[in-house]
């Protein structure tokens, strides 16, 4: 089915906080909007209101036909204790609910008590029935070993039906959370950072997936490169200017147009304001010249040369009018709002003492990780070097990462670690930052050195203002937490800085300036991303590929 999703007019936010208002959005089959905008702009807020999840504070949303099969992805892929993946997968897809629908309405064709509402049961059924078919209910069961056999996701030996979402690695719940995009038969998909965790062959097919779809797509990402080939339109949700606007080309011709958008809004401020100040100073000079020159009449004039006081009046009067006139100017002028500077994030990286001049070594090591087996690997990571890792997700990376910093003993080898070694991490960084305490209240247990006032103005550093200290931990958005364990990296001080996909959860404005930050950065880095636009934009020295537990050096 082709459909078509109008909105118009919608406003969104939470309680009496509007974050957007006005917004118009078209989405028609073939259509992909990507949708950016720092966290805490309503990126997410505006899926859940298109998927009919929340009720907007305004406006309406339209879908034609009216019975279109809207799916919403939300970014976490939440695991409940006991599901199966093939139960999580009929559920991302939709097909359990059409499922129960169906059920429902064929019970109530035999029950006539069920139909108080007038309905005719045999119109709900084939209705259910309809909806059903649709979302690929039908021949699930089906296709799901398929596709996981075609992603590679080794579930351990066990079906879909019986291996649970909460035995499964990050990277595996990614694939699996692919896995259900992949299997789904969404009108309109609705899509929050699919690409999470995925690694490299994981983006590439998330790519053709989207690109190959009939139907229409809004989806929220980080993900630049991701960004850049998949999408057709971009909606940009302004958090500093409180406006959105949406731009058609594709994400790199939004990023020139919205360069000159900016550039354009600037300059007609400048040029506004240094007229308002040029007709200001000449309104202000005008007045001073009248009070000077009525003073040295009423000096000079002797009090019967009535001749001399009459022209000093008039030449007051002129320069009274004069001023009336520059003061009219000034209130005919068309005011112009100034651009509100967009937030920075103020990041540097704190530096340690530097560490001994061999940071880890790995000497025909071999590390066992239940079946997975890491090695033989002779490494050596020396102070100041920045290194890259990459590699397909169950490839080995975390397990070298806890090998190089001393946390997992080998089988077989020797491992050793350096002198001096700061190490900070920002998942590290980020599991300590947990809890119902206010964010202000944890992060001062974390670096006791610190007063409350530089704790506070720190975190303000990063996006983290009043209200967000005063939060319990766990109700910050994953984004809020990642900027939180930015911080502590600052306040505590490294010289090895481990970055294991850091991108994940911070918005395009702060990748960038994580990116800027790592310039400056002088100590040792370990840097594990599928970002590949931050793969070409930090400067590293060396490559390291992980595959099937095999460390190789890329040249």
């Amino acid at each position: 089915m082709t459909a078509t999703l109008v909105a118009r007019g919608l406003a969104g936010g939470h309680g009496h906080r509007t974050l957007f208002d006005s917004l118009d959005l078209t989405v028609a089959p073939g259509d992909v909007v990507g949708v950016v905008g720092a966290n805490g702009a309503g990126k997410s807020t505006l899926l859940r209101l298109l998927a009919g999840i929340d009720e907007p504070q305004a406006g309406t949303i339209a879908l034609s036909p009216s019975d279109a099969f809207v799916g919403w992805l939300p970014q976490e892929h939440e695991r409940v204790d006991g599901e199966t993946v093939a139960a999580y997968i009929a559920r991302r897809t939709g097909c359990a609910q059409a499922t129960r629908d169906m059920d429902a309405a064929a019970a109530a064709l035999g029950d006539t008590s069920s139909s108080e509402s007038g309905a005719d049961p045999a119109d709900t059924y084939s209705t259910a029935l309809d909806r059903w078919l649709a979302s690929g209910a039908a021949d699930l069961e089906e296709r799901i070993p398929v596709v996981l056999a075609d992603l590679g996701l080794d579930l351990g030996g066990a079906p879909a039906e019986q291996a649970t979402m909460t035995s499964l690695s990050g990277g595996q719940a990614a694939r699996v959370g692919l896995a259900a995009l992949l299997l789904s038969r969404f009108d309109i998909a609705l899509l929050d950072e699919p690409t999470n965790d995925l690694d490299l062959d994981g983006l590439e097919r998330l790519e053709a997936f989207v690109r190959g779809l009939r139907g229409g797509v809004v989806l929220v990402s980080h993900d630049r490169e991701f960004l850049a080939r998949s999408v057709t339109r971009v909606l940009e949700l302004d958090l500093a200017q409180h406006s959105h606007r949406v731009y058609g080309g594709g994400y790199d011709a939004y990023l020139e147009e919205r360069a000159t958008v900016r550039r354009h809004a600037r300059e007609k401020y400048d040029e506004f304001a240094e007229k308002k100040a040029d007709l200001v100073a000449r309104a202000r000079r005008q007045r001073e010249w009248s009070s000077q020159g009525v003073r040295n009449a009423m000096k000079k004039a002797p009090d019967n040369d009535k001749i001399r006081r009459k022209a000093a009046t008039e030449s007051s009067e002129k320069q009274a009018q004069k001023v009336r006139q520059m003061e009219s100017r000034i209130a005919r002028l068309d005011e112009v709002e100034e651009p509100r500077k967009e937030w920075q994030l103020e990041f540097t990286i704190g530096a340690a003492p530097r560490s001994s001049t061999v940071v880890s070594t790995l000497s025909s090591a071999v590390f066992e990780q239940g079946s997975f087996t890491l090695g033989p690997v002779s490494v050596q990571v020396n102070a100041g070097e920045r290194i890259g890792i990459t590699g397909h997700n169950g490839a080995g990376k975390s397990t070298l990462l806890r090998a190089l910093l001393g946390r997992q003993a080998p089988n077989e080898g020797t491992a050793s670690v350096g002198a001096n070694v700061e190490i900070g991490e920002i998942d590290q960084a980020r599991s300590l930052l947990v809890g119902s305490r206010p964010l202000a209240a944890a992060f001062e247990e974390l670096v006791p050195a610190m007063e409350s006032g530089e704790v506070r103005t720190l975190l303000a550093k990063f996006g983290l203002k009043a209200d967000h200290v005063s939060r319990p931990v766990d109700e910050l958005s994953p984004g809020e937490r990642t900027r939180a364990a930015l911080a502590l990296l600052q306040a505590r001080g490294v010289n090895v800085l481990v970055l294991d996909e850091p991108t994940n959860h911070l918005d395009l404005a702060a990748i960038e300036q994580l990116e800027q930050a790592l310039e400056s950065y002088r100590g040792t880095l370990l840097l594990v991303t599928h970002d590949r636009r931050m793969l070409d934009t930090v400067l590293l020295d060396r490559h390291w590929r992980v595959d099937a537990g095999r460390v190789t050096e890329v040249h």
